[in-house]
């Protein structure tokens, strides 16, 4: 009469450590494919950031006006584009556009502000509520977007030449025109941590 045999000890054993091993591998796929998409869903969630921030800076300035405003004591009038005024803000300007669809008791031209904050990285928009300000008068503050290492902002004027960090131009400063003069094009550039430089070039609504 024949018997049936059963596994062996060393068999059994051979057998778990093939199953643990599989597992194993398994597993590891597993934490693969879930730190796959860890980073790409990161990553999507990065560019929509920037996307969102750009297509912010370019509604912005597509939309500059000649509008200028007042200083906070009410003495002087600050013109309708600046870039680094006063060492606070990177570049203040006027801005057309402001929607009021419920028909709010303002106008539709906004004061808009960009500064980079170097200590968190970060670009910041700020806004404020009426055109000539008081001292009392803050703005709204936004951050727009982090990781940005630095930012460049350049101005074209009516005779084609590119301005670093001064608007208006020397040759219209302290008269009735500079106030009002609009630059012809803006370029932006953006250096992020992760993805360098980023340009944008456009016309002023000006």
């Amino acid at each position: 009469m024949k018997t049936n045999r059963g596994f062996t000890l060393i068999e059994l054993l051979v057998a778990m450590s093939i199953v643990a091993i599989i597992g194993v591998i398994a597993l590891s796929g597993l934490n693969t494919v879930i730190n796959q998409q860890a980073i790409i869903e990161e990553k999507a969630e990065r560019w929509r950031e920037i996307q969102f921030a750009i297509r912010m800076i370019t509604q912005d300035l597509s939309q500059i006006h000649p509008r200028p405003t007042r200083e906070e004591m009410g003495q002087a009038r600050r013109s309708s584009v600046q870039i680094n005024p006063n060492q606070f803000y990177a570049l203040e300007f006027s801005r057309g556009g402001w929607a009021n669809p419920v028909s709010f008791p303002r106008g539709t031209v906004l004061r808009v502000a960009y500064d980079w904050e170097p200590e968190e990285s970060t670009l910041v928009r700020y806004h404020w509520p009426v055109m000539d300000r008081t001292l009392q008068t803050l703005p709204i503050r936004n951050e727009l977007l982090t990781g940005v290492e630095n930012i460049e902002i350049s101005l074209l004027d009516r005779a084609n030449e590119w301005h670093y960090g001064e608007w208006p131009p020397p040759s219209l400063t302290g008269t009735v025109e500079g106030i009002v003069e609009t630059p012809r094009a803006i370029r932006f550039r953006l250096t992020l941590d992760d993805y360098g430089d980023i340009w944008r070039t456009m016309e002023s609504g000006g």
